[in-house]
């Protein structure tokens, strides 16, 4: 019987950072952004967005959320929000009760304005050419630099 391979875990999931531009929902960060979830996820209640929408600062003050998480909320910085953990879809709770659609909030964590974000998709999405691995764009652009 042949052995199978294995693979050390933390060698695996370091191969999720080499994605440019995501970040892979993994346990670790669902562990680290539990707070912010949990706070997005009680945007769902009509009562909750009323107490959010009178006082954020106080109603965010009520959950155990870093100041650092805090501040990228009260920003609707979801870069800063997806890098402390929060998941998109709980954040997406947040997205509605501001009153933004989904694609447009997400446009918000690009480079494109939100027209532009919408005509890229419409298109048919960002091509994949440079978005496959920040090693290997690393890699092509030190080779280009030696050419010259």
């Amino acid at each position: 019987m042949a052995e199978n391979p294995t693979q050390n875990i933390h060698e695996y999931l370091a191969e999720f950072d080499d994605i440019p531009g995501t970040l892979v929902y993994t346990a670790a960060r669902a562990r680290r952004g539990y707070w912010i979830n949990q706070f997005a996820m009680s945007m769902m209640k009509p009562e909750n967005r009323e107490r959010f929408k009178k006082d954020e600062r106080a109603y965010l003050d009520e959950w155990d959320i870093s100041e650092e998480g805090k501040q990228a909320l009260l920003r609707r910085d979801y870069n800063a929000l997806l890098k402390l953990g929060g998941n998109v879809y709980y954040l997406s709770k947040l997205f509605s009760a501001d009153g933004i659609p989904f694609a447009e909030a997400c446009s918000t964590m690009t480079d494109m304005t939100w027209p532009e974000y919408r005509q890229m998709m419409l298109d048919g999405g960002g091509s994949p050419e440079g978005n496959r691995s920040i090693r290997e764009n690393l890699a092509a652009a030190a080779a280009a630099a030696q050419k010259n």
